[in-house]
């Protein structure tokens, strides 16, 4: 059973959060939870009913039992695709991670449990001083980390392990999260489940149509 309220990084950026994401608020969903996303910073928006509103924020409340302003569930929203930090400098903007806090408790007030997908990478920077571990840290969540599962990702796995534990963060669990179709990747598999003591949350394969990450997650076989 996964925690009521999470914080959901990736091995990097297009690594399938948003679908791990969305999936995971299904699986609390099936808990009898009610469920909640929330995508605090996102770049690459389209202009859609007088705002900036960004296709990984909009999967998030479509899958949400909670109905929520668009802009408590992702206040910071960039129309370029960049990071987040230089997006935000373009517009004359500085991510504050104490108002994602404070938006993030309001939605708490609405819902049982919640899932904060984070933007890029453990250490992609939010602003000058601090970077998304430190938005993990603030809002004080256990993580899970989506592993794409590709040459590299061992590496890349095993660092942003290590650096979450090093913020004293509790590892709910990983996902290995396949973007293409499966190939050999039984024994990148069995390696990280031998270097990372935090279990195997789920192996996602590439979805077909009518297939949810849900599927594949927190299953007991």
């Amino acid at each position: 059973m996964i925690p009521k309220h999470i914080f959901v990084t990736g091995t990097d950026t297009e690594v399938g959060k948003t679908r791990i994401s969305t999936g995971l608020i299904a699986v609390l969903q099936k808990q009898g939870l009610k469920a909640a996303g929330m995508k605090p910073v996102a770049s690459g928006c389209d202009w859609i009913d007088g705002q900036w509103q960004n296709e990984d924020a909009l999967a998030m409340i479509a899958q949400s039992h909670v109905s929520l302003p668009y802009r408590l569930i992702n206040p910071y929203a960039f129309e370029p695709a960049i990071a987040p930090h230089i997006a935000a400098s373009r517009v004359n903007t500085r991510i504050d991670i104490s108002e994602i806090k404070q938006h993030f408790e309001q939605i708490k007030t609405e819902a049982d449990a919640v899932v904060v997908e984070g933007a890029g990478g453990w250490l992609v920077p939010l602003n000058q001083t601090e970077t998304m571990a430190d938005l993990a840290v603030v809002l004080d969540l256990p993580v899970v980390l989506v592993v794409a599962i590709k040459l590299g990702c061992i590496n890349h796995a095993l660092l942003s392990i290590e650096s979450i534990q090093q913020r004293g963060l509790r590892i709910a669990g990983w996902v290995a999260n396949h973007l293409d179709a499966q190939h050999e990747s039984a024994e990148i598999i069995d390696t990280l489940k031998q270097h990372i003591s935090a279990p195997c949350l789920g192996v996602v394969p590439k979805l077909l149509d009518g297939q949810s990450a849900a599927d594949f997650l927190c299953r007991e076989d």
